[in-house]
């Protein structure tokens, strides 16, 4: 089995809630979501952000506006709609049942003792 499948399996799970989580606290540059994620150890490459915010912008859970730059191309800064906080929601409920879930499933002093068995 390849570990590096199920790694990049499980980190692509999240991606999308880190990403929203970061857009929700206040309009967000690409580069810097990036940053964002590197600083937080989590590796996200360009050529994987930008379909990513093109199919949330198109399901309508992203919206973003043009702002001029003094060095360089204009640049876009996203951020979540109205049902983008409805949708953001619905995923920030579900993270909290897996990670209650999971952590439960893993604790290592969870498994029961012979005696507890029926």
């Amino acid at each position: 089995m390849n570990i590096e499948n199920t790694q990049s399996q499980m980190r692509k799970g999240v991606l999308e809630y880190c990403i929203l989580s970061i857009i929700r606290r206040g309009e967000a540059y690409p580069g810097d979501i990036i940053d964002e994620m590197k600083s937080a150890g989590l590796q996200l490459l360009e050529g994987t952000l930008y379909p990513l915010l093109n199919r949330l912008k198109n399901a309508e859970i992203l919206t973003y506006r043009w702002v001029e730059s003094t060095s360089g191309p204009p640049r876009k800064y996203f951020r979540l709609t109205e049902k983008g906080t409805e949708f953001y929601t619905l995923l920030e409920t579900t993270w909290q049942e897996l990670t209650t879930g999971v952590a439960t499933v893993t604790r290592q002093d969870q498994h029961p003792s012979s005696e507890q068995i029926i």
